[in-house]
């Protein structure tokens, strides 16, 4: 019988770590939280100090049974849940059941902590334990207590003053409050015209370009030629003058490597450069931290995911540059290790970046025992991680200035000398612009050049992008709403809640998303304030490194948001979910409003329900009168009696129906169903798409049908089941148990939380 026995958070974790301590040992796994608030009013009771009511989640509470045994039968027990603050609070709570139970008695339960699963850092961490720390304990039942006070006092007023089944979130409302202002800014963008003049020219038979950078005697500015007059008066100063090279200027430039990953710079690159969402990228990385079986036993491949410092060990900095001793040149390697300061004042020092466990293993030797994704986001890491430590990338710039008549032009080229770094790992960004890295040929001061083309090219300002998921990430980071390890959650609960939409692969707001946004910012501004957000992110930081209490920061929030939400229980619905027009109904001659619906906001009559005028959004009165005639599809008959197929108006919007209807009912969509890009699991041919049933609700199948006949009710996720190895999970909603993962074949069972359910009034 072992004598010890190590809790952890997950099972494949366990199966790691077994291996590692031998027969004396017992590992279980508490399979991720023990204990939750009780989903119900009361929970947090601010008038007694904030107690708070915990109750087992009911899905764990087998694991807890087995753990509780294998105590009793134990003489040691260590907690080795995750190093962070929700690690910290699983073992807090796995030692209350034990205390609740009694036993504890003549026995400490030891918490011991480890960034990497390997031998040697698990075995060190055995030989140093500690006691649980209350104020990380704290730290993370603050943000709970904070974030549950938030759901169930928040939500339940949005679902009076403008539809049940909404939700606002601490962060996640902030969130919203950045995607919905950026929508605003692009709404409110006026073009501005603004043209560039060019020269194309060529010494031997390389080509290159320059811009007009200065005219008789003055730097141009961007909207200094602003229109097709200006553009030709300028180039008519230039016609029929030479080419002449004037000042040539050549430098020596460098560019350093960047920082290993952090958990945000993670989730960036992970969208930017390998197409996975932040929540792919999150839970990718957890199987590598984990463990994998690489051959030679189940390894865990990279240090802890979670994590906002920059900072590498000493020793693995000196492994990364033995190794690129031995594979690089020695020009690859700087004289000094490269060292990087952590950019949050919060950084938890103990932490490390996020790096390969050991550099020696390189991605080509483990990919055969990596998924698709695993392997992805493994060599991504070592790259990165590799590339932190070499040396600057060197290149030599040209600039080179051309004087034709009373005109100035610039080429500019960059030549790469050295690849450094660069010849591992480059940094993807977001909404760049092209470098000029042309390379010039040798260019002599005075000399004429031939002049190919002389000419303009017309342009337009651009609004500012959506937010991408790596920029909002980015940008969530930059305002301190949440911290890296939240980010995902935000995003996934913006999109779950349809207060979202992604265009290709950009945010934008729904009219749900919008109204919601606006209710908080004008009724809640202070608690979607960025500041605000930041400041109590800071807060909560100053808690689990000791410095403040928690108590405190409780009541202070919670006197000012309570007597909020007592003041905007007199709001009506109306102020919330309508505006109104400097427009006259065409039927009744009342105002006209905008109104908010369960399809989303249109124009309707203040005087409903005595009139019923309705028009969509996107649409002006004279386009709403217009009589609908139906347009003829070209080259399709109806499949059910052969009749003319023709493009209608419904209220849900245009759709293709018969002609010979009510005769034939036959209707189908208007639009190609979208394409999730799920493979089908069955045929492994097609790939699934979104359907809706003859009575309205969306399902999922195969886009080979007739031939593959494979469908699924839920939304499909390209991840293979964990349990029983079916190609797909999918995401499945209920009032009681919230959003999971479940796997589609009912025998398997597997089934996996990623969202509470809604709190109840």
């Amino acid at each position: 019988m072992p004598s010890s026995l190590l809790i952890v958070e997950s099972p494949s974790k366990a199966k790691t770590l077994k291996k590692y301590l031998g027969p004396d040992f017992e590992v279980l796994a508490s399979y991720g939280h023990v204990r939750d608030l009780v989903p119900k009013n009361g929970a947090v009771d601010p008038a007694k100090n904030f107690a708070m009511k915990y109750q087992l989640i009911p899905k764990n509470a087998k694991h807890v049974d087995a753990i509780v045994k294998a105590v009793a039968e134990a003489d040691n027990i260590y907690l080795a849940t995750d190093p962070d603050r929700e690690g910290e609070a699983i073992s807090w709570h796995l030692v209350q059941i034990l205390d609740g139970k009694k036993l504890l008695k003549g026995k400490i339960a030891k918490r011991v902590v480890f960034h990497e699963i390997t031998r040697n850092a698990v075995l060190e961490a055995i030989e140093n334990p500690r006691e649980v720390s209350q104020s990380l304990v704290d730290a993370q039942q603050t943000r709970r207590a904070l974030d549950y006070l938030v759901g169930f006092n928040l939500s339940p007023l949005l679902w009076k003053k403008i539809r049940r089944g909404l939700s606002a979130g601490r962060v996640q409302s902030p969130a919203l409050r950045l995607i919905c202002e950026r929508e605003n800014e692009i709404r409110a963008f006026v073009a501005q015209e603004y043209w560039s003049l060019h020269l194309d020219s060529h010494k031997g038979r390389q080509k290159f370009r320059a811009r007009l950078i200065e005219l008789a005697g003055k730097k141009l500015d961007q909207f200094d030629i602003a229109n097709d007059v200006s553009h030709q008066d300028a180039l008519a100063q230039l016609i029929d003058h030479p080419a002449v090279v004037g000042n040539i200027e050549k430098k020596k430039k460098t560019r350093n490597p960047t920082a290993p990953f952090t958990t945000s710079t993670l989730q960036q690159e992970g969208v930017r450069k390998l197409g996975m969402t932040t929540d792919r990228t999150m839970r990718t990385a957890q199987q590598l931290y984990e463990g994998v079986d690489i051959g030679q036993g189940t390894v865990g491949l990279i240090t802890y995911m979670r994590t906002d410092a920059v900072v590498l060990a000493n020793e693995a900095v000196a492994e990364i540059r033995d190794y690129i001793t031995a594979n690089f040149d020695a020009d690859f390697l700087p004289k000094q290790p490269v060292t990087y300061k952590n950019k949050s004042k919060n950084a938890q020092e103990a932490h490390e970046a996020i790096r390969p466990t050991s550099i020696l293993r390189t991605p080509e030797s483990v990919k055969p025992f990596l998924t698709a994704d695993q392997f992805k986001l493994y060599d991504l890491i070592w790259k990165r991680t590799l590339a932190c430590q070499m040396a600057p990338a060197k290149f030599d710039t040209t600039s080179v200035d051309i004087a034709v008549g009373p005109g100035t032009f610039r080429a500019t080229g960059q030549v790469q000398v050295f690849a450094g770094f660069l010849a591992v790992y480059e940094e993807d960004v977001d909404d760049a612009e092209d470098e000029d890295n042309a390379k010039l040929p040798l260019l002599e001061t005075g000399e004429t050049l031939p002049i190919d083309k002389l000419y303009g090219e017309q342009h337009f300002t651009q609004p500012p992008p959506r937010f991408s998921e790596a920029s909002l990430v980015k940008a969530l980071e930059e305002f301190g709403i949440g911290r890296p390890s939240t980010y995902a959650s935000i995003i996934f609960t913006l999109k779950d809640r349809e207060y979202v939409t992604l265009d290709k692969k950009r945010f934008m707001p729904t009219d749900t998303g919008e109204i919601v946004n606006k209710f908080l910012t004008e009724h809640f501004a202070q608690y979607v304030d960025y500041n605000f957000t930041a400041k109590l992110e800071d807060q909560l930081d100053e808690i689990a490194g000791g410095q403040r209490t928690w108590i405190p920061v409780m009541e202070t929030f919670w006197q000012g948001f309570s007597k909020q939400i007592a003041e905007k229980e007199t709001i009506s619905r109306a102020e919330v979910t309508t505006e109104s027009l400097d427009e006259a109904c065409p039927k009744c001659g009342k105002p006209l409003m905008i109104r908010f619906g369960k399809r989303g906001r249109f124009v309707g009559c203040s005087g409903y329900p005595d009139c019923d005028y309705t028009r969509n959004m996107n649409e002006t009165a004279e386009q709403a009168a217009e009589p609908d005639e139906p347009e003829i599809v070209e080259g399709r008959v109806c499949p059910d009696d052969g009749g003319q197929l023709v493009i209608k108006k419904g209220p849900y919007g245009k759709f293709i129906g018969c002609a010979n209807y009510p005769k034939c009912k036959h209707i189908e969509p208007l639009e190609k169903p979208r394409d999730t890009g799920v493979q089908c699991p069955e045929c492994k041919t097609g790939t699934l798409i979104e359907r809706k049933s003859r009575y309205g609700k969306l399902f999922y199948s195969c886009n080979t049908y007739p031939k593959c006949k494979y469908a699924t009710w839920n939304p499909p996720v390209a991840e293979p089941c964990p349990k029983c190895g079916w190609p797909i999970l999918t995401i499945k909603t209920t009032k009681r148990r919230g959003t999971e993962k479940v796997c589609p074949q009912k025998e398997c069972g597997f089934s996996e939380v990623i969202a509470p359910p809604e709190p109840k009034e």
